[in-house]
């Protein structure tokens, strides 16, 4: 883990695994923002790597600017994520036994990366993101992930990404062959613990 770019933590497995969460945080925010999950997914098995972004943010980071400028941040941060995932799958774990997981703008990253990026993952989790360009991604896309595990959350209250706009692109991408399970809550721009319990146990499943 010492030779990843980006500054992260790494907390192991219970249980020797080559199963690996990647979990990339929102705007202002850091790797101890979610430190918090681990623990409470409880997966024995998992080991997890919380990512810091490239960008300082008011005391946290940030993946990309703020519109109408995201293009040259997300497209910085996901060489990075390629790179780190290339060098994660080379011995140490198993690609098509690890998830992604990021919550609004590591959500984007989850659809934008995820989608793009040459190795096909067991699961890509986002909650409460949008996506830059949906029409665009289905054009890019690698058609292997299309099939693959995708789960995506938004609260009906959400007033810093609004629901409507992420309900609608997401709508692009399934109508496109997407395979993704769309799920509203009651809540704003946060995580909220009934879709937690929802994303534990959708995650076993996989």
């Amino acid at each position: 883990m010492e030779n990843l770019t980006l500054n992260h933590i790494f907390i192991p497995s219970k249980v020797a695994s080559k199963k690996l969460m990647i979990i990339l945080h929102g705007r202002g925010d850091s790797s101890r923002g979610f430190t918090f999950l681990p623990p409470y997914l409880n997966i024995d098995d998992m080991n997890y790597l919380l990512l810091d972004a490239p960008y300082d943010y008011y005391g946290g980071f940030s993946w990309y600017d703020l519109p109408p400028k995201q293009l040259e941040g997300i497209a910085y941060s996901s060489s990075i994520l390629a790179d780190t995932l290339d060098t994660l799958f080379e011995e140490e774990f198993n690609a098509d036994e690890s998830f992604l997981f990021g919550f609004s703008q590591g959500a984007l990253l989850t659809f934008e990366f995820g989608a793009r990026y040459e190795k096909v993952l067991a699961g890509y989790i986002a909650v409460s993101g949008y996506i830059y360009d949906a029409d665009n991604l289905l054009l890019e896309i690698n058609q292997d992930v299309k099939a693959s595990n995708w789960l995506c959350t938004h609260g009906i209250y959400d007033d810093v990404l609004p629901f409507n706009t992420s309900k609608d692109q997401v709508e692009t991408l399934q109508n496109g062959g997407f395979d993704i399970t769309f799920k509203s809550y009651q809540k704003d721009h946060t995580v909220a613990e009934d879709e937690l319990m929802m994303i534990k146990e959708w995650i076993k499943t996989k």
